[in-house]
């Protein structure tokens, strides 16, 4: 027996070499590899061709005095931020982005918790409901655009004709710039309240119901309960929420381009940079450093969401 304990480490030091000189590119190994590569390089391509070569292009046109259309261009380097960052209008497109952005991100995930609970309750008609809450998501923007404009329209919209009725006259939604905002702002948050409600009612449904049980029999209540158990277990959907309806919102288009299509007082970082570009001013290469900007800002937030704001996600 101890003769043959003391062979093992012989043996095995006999072995290591051999399986040292193992070559590394085996045929399983090139195999996987290979299967890895067609699988994974369409995607790859498409990406880099569609995605990463257009941000590229967008760079470089950022640094171009050129107006749409024309066939030349100068080089001007970064003197297009400059501009935008020293023109009177950059404070205030940034401000509105900011706002649209933080009003849109909060008002639908505290209105999305608060339908999500409702619909969490064990009572008839909640798939009818869920249903119901969702649809406006997957409604097209124009669509949704122009149902709502008709409702705040100030001459003959519905909101208008109720008003009348009242005896009230309709504020002018369109025309008043901060008004065009707030507009903008409750049709949008409208629309995507039913993701926030959706998302979170998975949460809400994935939560340990025995550590519920547990509190509700130490005596805690239902608002307890939801502050100081749900809130915290529920911290992995509300990073995520907050993740893709921040970047949704700095990427909104459609509804403002319909609503307010020459941007008065909803001039967000990319509506900014669509009319520049395809407005009145044929801008080509300032409308591509606008853009450019907006991609730091989306890159910037990610990373500190990434770096700062998962550190309080419990995922256990």
């Amino acid at each position: 027996m101890t003769r043959q304990l003391t062979d093992r480490p012989a043996a095995v030091a006999e072995a290591g070499p051999a399986l040292r000189r193992r070559p590394k590119w085996s045929g399983r190994t090139r195999r996987d590899f290979f299967v890895f590569l067609a699988l994974a390089l369409p995607n790859l391509v498409l990406i880099g061709v569609f995605t990463y070569l257009p941000l590229i292009n967008n760079i470089y046109y950022s640094t171009l005095d050129w107006t749409l259309g024309s066939a030349s261009a100068t080089v001007v380097g970064l003197d297009n931020y400059v501009t935008f960052f020293t023109s009177a209008d950059a404070a205030k497109v940034l401000g509105t982005t900011a706002v649209f952005t933080l009003v849109t991100v909060g008002g639908s995930m505290v209105l999305g918790l608060l339908i999500a609970l409702a619909l969490n309750s064990k009572v008839r008609g909640t798939t009818f409901a869920r249903s119901a809450v969702f649809a406006p998501y997957v409604l097209s923007g124009v669509g949704v655009g122009l149902v709502w404009l008709f409702i705040f329209d100030p001459g003959y919209g519905v909101l208008a004709w109720v008003l009348r009725g009242l005896g009230q006259q309709s504020p002018q939604w369109i025309n008043d710039p901060q008004l065009s905002l707030v507009m903008v702002i409750i049709v949008y948050v409208w629309k995507n309240l039913g993701y926030c409600a959706v998302v979170y009612l998975a949460g809400l449904q994935s939560l340990p119901q025995d550590v519920m049980e547990a509190a509700s029999l130490d005596g805690a209540d239902g608002f307890r309960r939801f502050l100081s158990m749900s809130v915290p277990l529920l911290s992995p959907t509300t990073f995520f929420l907050l993740i893709t309806t921040m970047l949704s919102s700095l990427q909104a288009f459609d509804l403002i381009r319909i609503m307010t299509p020459l941007g008065n007082g909803t001039s967000t970082l990319i509506y900014e940079a669509y009319l520049q570009a395809f407005g009145a001013f044929n801008r080509a290469g300032y409308s591509a450093s606008i853009s450019v900007v907006l991609f730091a800002i989306l890159l910037i937030i990610t990373v500190l969401q990434l770096r700062f704001v998962e550190r309080k996600v419990h995922y256990s």
